[in-house]
């Protein structure tokens, strides 16, 4: 990316002045910091497009022309299910506007935001008020089943919902961005907030979640980083539960804000959409690992 190639004059440098090791590792860390907040000041940015919840319709999408009703050749296929994004704390839609790009770019042209208030103190509440909108999208568009994207706490109130509201029965597949399944303790400062508190590994949300889930419908694939400063420890990003089926990705090179904006990170998630992928991951737990340079 164009933020990484601003670095190149300096890694010989910090390569000389380092152990191989160590300076493989700071090159990767100074390559992730300068995109964190290259990240962070263009989302600063977009921020006020965000903030107003963006307007409902029924999206069709569009026919292309290679595969008119005159093509005898094709066959209609069925539209893949909507797409729910789903922003993490102290945010809004607008983290996802690269995404929404990439999805609309690969036949995905069913994608929709839900914003929450960054004043929501409960995971339980946002999880209610996601399970509202999903009925309302599904009931709008015909869909019986939504795929959902979360970033961060975004990606844990969808999977409250899918686990302990019964959104299985809705929600195909939930991919997440970051998200502390296990809990994070970082920022203990951060304590003053009732949602952040939740995000502790010792909170009663992440005792319901620990709870056993037979049955679960819904496929979950979650991206975790190697470079994820919010997450303590790096695997609480993971979803290891007996219940569930899951694929976690470890994703090496990005960190925390990267993960929904990065395009390899994209791709991933296009392919964890997808279908067959999915039915992968419904088959057996297992592991994947997405390196960005």
């Amino acid at each position: 990316m164009q933020v990484t190639r601003a670095l190149e004059p300096i890694l010989p440098l910090c390569q000389r002045l380092l152990p191989s090791r160590l300076a493989g590792l700071s090159v990767t860390l100074l390559k992730a910091t300068a995109l964190e907040l290259a990240i962070l000041a263009g989302h600063l940015l977009l921020y006020p497009s965000g903030i107003v919840q963006e307007r409902r319709g029924q999206v069709v999408p569009p026919l292309p022309a290679a595969e008119g009703p005159s093509d005898p050749a094709r066959l209609p296929t069925q539209a893949p299910p909507p797409v729910v994004l789903l922003h993490g704390f102290i945010d809004n839609r607008s983290v996802f506007v690269l995404l929404r790009r990439s999805l609309a770019q690969h036949g995905r042209h069913r994608v929709e935001s839900l914003n929450y208030s960054p004043l929501t103190c409960d995971i339980r509440t946002a999880a209610e008020l996601l399970g509202r909108h999903i009925e309302e999208i599904c009931e709008r568009t015909g869909s019986s089943r939504v795929d959902v994207v979360g970033h961060s706490l975004g990606g844990l109130i969808a999977r409250y919902y899918v686990q302990c509201l019964g959104g299985d029965s809705r929600v195909r597949t939930l991919v997440t961005l970051g998200t502390p399944h296990s809990g994070t303790r970082v920022a203990p400062l951060a304590n003053a907030h009732p949602i952040v508190r939740q995000m502790r590994p010792e909170s009663e949300v992440m005792a319901e979640l620990s709870r056993p889930a037979p049955g679960c419908r819904t496929n979950f694939v979650s991206f975790w980083s190697d470079l994820d400063h919010l997450m303590d420890p790096l695997e609480s990003a993971r979803l290891d539960h007996p219940d569930l089926r899951a694929q976690n990705v470890q994703v090496s090179g990005v960190g925390h804000l990267a993960l929904p904006v990065h395009p390899a990170v994209a791709t991933g998630i296009r392919e964890a959409l997808d279908t067959d992928r999915a039915a992968a991951a419904a088959a057996a737990p297992h592991t994947d690992g997405l390196t960005v340079a």
